[in-house]
């Protein structure tokens, strides 16, 4: 209830249009949802009802609506169909039941303050999941923008592959329709922007279905509506909580959780990115296992948030959470007083608006810029994009794997610059080796990065390579304040890497390591073998005591003397006379 303060006179206002426009969106989409996932079309509009008021109030999301997707209606249908006949009352009962397992896994999950999950969701998969979606909701309405017969939840390439099949088989009626809803809509966004130009658009192509249909008549133009509606509340049930229905729907209700609470929490990121909202992963989760665990006992089957609702409620102008229980409200009334005129909205008119919100949900000024600074993460973009085409459930989770490889393989290689002390006169600062003269004797290497069990080879062949470049430098100084973690493993090849290096003669130091390193370190009892002495704080002088255990021969003979000492005498403390 954080957003409680920003309800005023204006926002109300704002919430009521985008309400108003997110019931009308819901009533086609609720009945074509309701009929993929086998049940009968009124408990698609149920979903969308109660559940959407309670995941609203009670997550963490100002622009999340939540209710039945096609996703969901996709895993329902295939979990409970092999158990019971599809609509039949036994049918309703399974996934009633599965719908209250869902809300009390999410509770759970949420409870258990699991929410840090979602910090694996980087930005570029929430980008190209969101642009993903976008292209299948607009394939979705291509069948009723172009009136041609596709089959419903069919895959991204077979929409494609009949709109080129029945390209001259295109009912220009119904795309007529289409287009002046998609031309207003566009129109009414730019010219007045403060008008709700998504109702706009649906009644102006309501209108002039209604007088092309009046000229040419229906069995010509074949403009096909939403259809009259069943005019009551939803009723209220107890789920069959029996062994034998729940041990049928445990595991199913366990895949739906998972992939409700991805695309819950995914939406609501994609759209806190766009609003800039601050999502709490815990809370999104409590708030969607309140809303299906209500839900199954008034006639919902599972929802989570929805990419067509969240989008509809964001470009409306939605302000805060009010905006779906203003919706929902909404729905109620059209379902109660107004129901037989969802028979006067084309479904073309609602494809072209839909058209409009997947357009809006494509981010091109991120995704333009992802594409210019990095190659890994365009990688990542596309790979989540085109996988979400693919398959929706999965798109995601390809992005999430591949970023979190990317990661790693970065974390595995933190970066060893070669430095030497800085030239003036009293600094304790170190600056790139480059084009500097080096100490024959000392390599002093910075590293930045945390040095565990996935880092550990990359940095013991750094360390290695010293030796093959300049066998002369057996003392090596890590200047340490960028080594943010150790683990054991690390720490294992960092006492067995002062060992050899003591055996060649030299040995291995450290320059403002962190003290929790430093403890860590000592509690593993690696410090007899690093030695306790081998580390150094900031602006100490590390150079004396590591310089009296250098080569007093090499010394001699060398002319770079980069540090002070070695203009006063030599390692054994021969005072130097040249």
């Amino acid at each position: 209830m954080q957003w409680k303060h920003l309800v005023d006179k204006q926002s109300t206002r704002a919430d009521l249009i985008a309400g108003l426009t997110g019931a009308m969106i819901v009533l086609p989409q609720g009945v074509a949802f309701a009929t993929i996932a086998g049940m009968p079309p009124e408990y698609g509009l149920y979903a969308a009802m109660l559940p959407a008021i309670i995941a609203a109030l009670f997550g963490s999301s100002w622009h999340l609506v939540s209710g039945p997707t096609t996703a969901i209606s996709i895993a329902v249908f295939a979990a409970v169909s092999p158990l019971a006949e599809p609509g039949s009352p036994q049918f309703i009962q399974m996934v009633l039941t599965m719908t209250f397992l869902v809300g009390v896994f999410q509770l759970i999950l949420g409870a258990a303050r699991m929410g840090l999950l979602v910090n694996f969701i980087s930005h570029t998969v929430v980008i190209g999941f969101t642009a993903g979606a976008a292209v299948l909701i607009a394939a979705s309405q291509v069948k009723n923008f172009l009136g041609i017969p596709i089959p419903r939840g069919a895959p991204f390439h077979v929409v494609i592959q009949q709109t080129i099949a029945q390209f001259g088989s295109i009912n220009p009626y119904v795309l007529f329709i289409g287009a002046v809803t998609l031309a207003t809509g566009i129109l009414a966004k730019r010219l007045v922007p403060k008008f709700p130009y998504m109702i706009l658009a649906m009644v102006v192509g309501s209108l002039v279905a209604y007088f092309v249909n009046a000229s040419y008549g229906v069995e010509v133009t074949h403009i096909k509506t939403v259809g009259a509606l069943p005019a009551h509340l939803p009723p209220f049930g107890i789920p069959d909580f029996s062994y034998d229905t729940l041990h049928k729907v445990l595991f199913p209700a366990l895949v739906v959780t998972m992939l409700a609470l991805t695309e819950a929490v995914s939406i609501s990121r994609a759209i806190a990115v766009k609003s800039e909202q601050r999502i709490d992963g815990n809370q999104e989760f409590i708030g969607q296992g309140l809303s299906n665990v209500v839900g199954a006992f008034f006639s919902s089957y599972a929802s989570c948030g929805s990419f067509n609702r969240s989008g509809v409620n964001y470009a409306a102008g939605a302000q805060t959470p009010l905006a779906t229980v203003y919706a929902s409200i909404f729905l109620v009334l059209i379902l109660l007083l107004v129901a037989p005129l969802a028979s006067f909205l084309p479904t073309a008119a609602m494809a072209g608006i839909l058209f409009l919100v997947a357009w809006g949900l494509i981010d091109f000024h991120h995704i333009f810029a992802i594409v210019r600074t990095s190659r890994a993460e365009t990688v990542t973009l596309f790979v989540t994009l085109i996988g979400t085409l693919v398959d929706l459930e999965k798109g995601i989770f390809f992005g999430i794997l591949l970023s979190l490889a990317l990661y790693l393989f970065r974390v595995s290689r933190p970066t060893m610059e070669a430095s030497v002390p800085a030239r003036e006169e009293g600094s304790y600062h170190f600056v790139d080796a480059k084009g500097n003269p080096e100490c024959p004797q000392i390599r002093i290497v910075r590293v930045n990065g945390s040095i565990f069990f996935g880092a550990v080879d990359y940095v013991r062949s750094g360390l290695m390579q010293i030796d093959e470049n300049n066998p002369r430098q057996k003392t090596v100084l890590l200047l340490a304040s960028g080594i943010n973690f150790v683990d054991v493993a690390g720490a294992e090849m960092l006492e067995q890497e002062a060992r050899r290096r003591r055996k060649l003669g030299g040995g291995l130091y450290f320059y403002r390591c962190n003290e929790d390193i430093y403890r860590f370190l000592r509690k593993a009892d690696k410090l007899d073998d690093i030695g306790a002495g081998g580390f150094f704080p900031a602006k100490s002088n590390w150079i004396k005591p590591v310089y009296s255990t250098l080569d007093s021969d090499i010394c001699r003979n060398c002319k770079v003397r980069i540090f002070s000492e070695c203009h006063k005498e030599l390692p054994d403390g021969e005072p130097r006379t040249a």
